[in-house]
């Protein structure tokens, strides 16, 4: 996937949880990772937040310890 397609997706799911208490939206942004995307979105996520993360939304950073590594 692109990695601008991939950053628009986490940030979308970002966009729609900062409406919730924070904590909250950050294990909500984690959660839908966790839950909806395929193995290989996630290696490709954490390759993008190791090289710093340019493009994603705060609550996304923060999330990312609480997603899990892919298989």
């Amino acid at each position: 996937m692109s990695p601008d397609k991939l950053i628009h997706m986490a940030n979308q799911i970002a966009l729609f949880m900062e409406s919730k208490p924070h904590d909250e939206g950050v294990a909500g942004v984690a959660g839908h990772i966790n839950d909806y995307w395929e193995p290989r979105m996630r290696r490709q996520f954490f390759a993008m937040i190791a090289a710093g993360g340019e493009g994603f939304r705060p609550l996304v950073i923060e999330a990312a310890p609480q997603v899990r590594p892919a298989p």
